[in-house]
């Protein structure tokens, strides 16, 4: 029999095709949605093994309800998939109070409490499986993304230390950080209003740089989703998966720079230890 998966955020993007390709294989799929209807076509061709709930990952009540839901409906769900957010786009001083709020709540705060909501019932089948749809801006960071950055990598950490906390239970994790692939990201995108005064910053360069499509994007969404699944299906997964070269190129380098950097204050950080015997 195929795996039962829990998907959010699955009416377009990665977490659509994801939907797509594991009701063609077999499987099926708790899908939430915050548009209504947005996934008909498909509950019309698998009504059986497809069920689709309404879930705004702001309202941490929701959630709970939505989880407790799936869980009663389908009894054991093997593979929960933590895709829900999306991306504010300007300098930190541009965004506004209430699209900080909205951005942490959706991308941070809603994937935490997601994760705090379904370990109960994964402890009590015996164990399962999170992936948490991250970033290579879980690792790295651009100008402009400032406020998105704080959400992506923030979830990395928390992450870090949940699966630490709860592996003896049989539940694992895997943080999927794809970096810019052919979805609808970029349309999603919440765009704060742009100061003048950062034009001719990096903050300006990379504004110009995705309004005249200088991106490169070499990540294919299909691709993206077979390596994830296919991940999620090992019997001993990667904890973090880079997926495209442009996360694996920018992740890689990232880390050697900030290692090197690290290194260079080798005597300063064993100087501030307390000096024994003197």
């Amino acid at each position: 029999m195929g795996k039962t998966w829990f998907i959010t955020g699955a009416s377009s993007g990665l977490g659509r095709i994801m939907t797509e390709d594991l009701l063609e294989r077999g499987d099926r799929v708790v899908a939430t949605i915050r548009r209504k209807d947005a996934l008909a076509d498909l509950e019309s061709r698998y009504c059986d093994r497809l069920a689709v709930m309404t879930l705004d990952v702001t309202d941490t009540a929701g959630i709970r309800a939505v989880v407790a839901d799936a869980f009663r409906r389908f009894g054991r769900i093997d593979v929960v998939v933590s895709n829900a957010g999306y991306g504010l786009f300007g300098a930190a001083e541009e965004a506004t109070d209430a699209e900080i709020d909205r951005q942490i709540a959706t991308n941070l705060t809603g994937s935490i409490q997601l994760i705090r909501a379904v370990l109960p019932y994964l402890r009590g089948q015996g164990g399962g499986r999170i992936m948490q749809v991250s970033s290579e801006g879980g690792q790295i960071a651009y100008p402009n993304f400032s406020l998105y950055h704080a959400t992506k990598w923030g979830i990395e950490g928390f992450i870090e230390s949940v699966a630490q906390e709860v592996a003896s239970f049989g539940i694992d994790f895997i943080i999927a950080e794809p970096g810019p692939t052919a979805t609808n990201f970029a349309a999603g995108m919440v765009r704060a209003t742009p100061m003048a005064i950062y034009d001719d910053t990096p903050a300006g360069a990379v504004r110009k740089a995705i309004d005249a499509g200088a991106f490169p994007i070499r990540g294919d969404a299909k691709r993206t989703i077979a390596a994830m699944i296919a991940a999620a299906d090992s019997k001993k997964p990667p904890f973090r998966l880079p997926l495209g070269s442009t996360a694996y190129d920018d992740i890689t380098r990232e880390l050697a720079r900030r290692l090197s950097s690290i290194e260079t204050q080798h005597e300063v950080a064993y100087s501030a230890d307390h000096k024994h015997g003197g």
